[in-house]
């Protein structure tokens, strides 16, 4: 299972690119909000590194492997979750993600239909499913913004602190921001027993 590849990119088409990654080229099926961000993410080489959610395509004869790309480990998450919607297959995935990722989950995470229709073949009957799936996990992907941060945590903290900045910081949150938040959501929970439960409480302190 290919997990991340990493390369410069020979072509760029209107949902994929072709990477050079050593003697290999891979064809990586990319969203348009990832696409449109390859540039500003590349290192001092050229190279761009992807996140990759690996899968095989089935015909009547054969498997054929596929690859999507993702700038960081929360985007692919989000579009896991994404394909979990009933009809909703990886390719058709990889089109409706045109916009940000966060202002999509945003619209899910409020049941705004209308907004959902307005992504790449996603009509009346397969918005209200998407928000039924998926209405209330969309905590983390809220926070999503454009840039991706390769800070790395130096700071010792709890497990579920430390998972929970990590992501922030993934999120290009500054890191005294992400500690705040971090801290004013213990403040008001003190239930919390899993990253995923703290980004969510953060999302809703931050919406409040």
């Amino acid at each position: 299972m290919i997990s991340a590849v990493k390369g410069k990119i020979l072509r760029q088409n209107e949902t994929s690119i072709i990477l050079e990654a050593g003697a290999l080229s891979y064809e990586v099926l990319t969203p348009i909000s990832v696409l449109q961000r390859l540039k500003e993410n590349q290192d001092s080489d050229g190279n761009i590194r992807l996140i990759t959610y690996h899968y095989y395509q089935m015909t009547p004869s054969s498997g054929v492997p596929v690859l999507v790309g993702f700038l960081n480990e929360v985007e692919r998450d989000f579009f896991l979750e994404f394909i979990k919607v009933s009809g909703i297959g990886p390719r058709a995935a990889v089109k409706a993600l045109n916009k940000a990722i966060g202002e999509i989950a945003q619209a899910i995470d409020r049941g705004d239909t209308k907004y959902l229709k307005t992504l790449p073949g996603i009509g009346e009957q397969k918005a209200r499913e998407i928000v039924a799936k998926l209405q209330g996990k969309m905590g983390k992907f809220t926070l999503i913004r454009d840039r991706v941060s390769t800070q790395s945590l130096t700071k010792e903290m709890g497990e579920i602190e430390e998972e929970a900045l990590n992501i922030l910081l993934q999120l290009q949150y500054k890191r005294g921001e992400a500690e705040v938040m971090i801290k004013k959501a213990f403040e008001r929970s003190t239930q919390l027993t899993t990253s995923e439960e703290l980004l969510n409480e953060i999302y809703k302190q931050r919406k409040s």
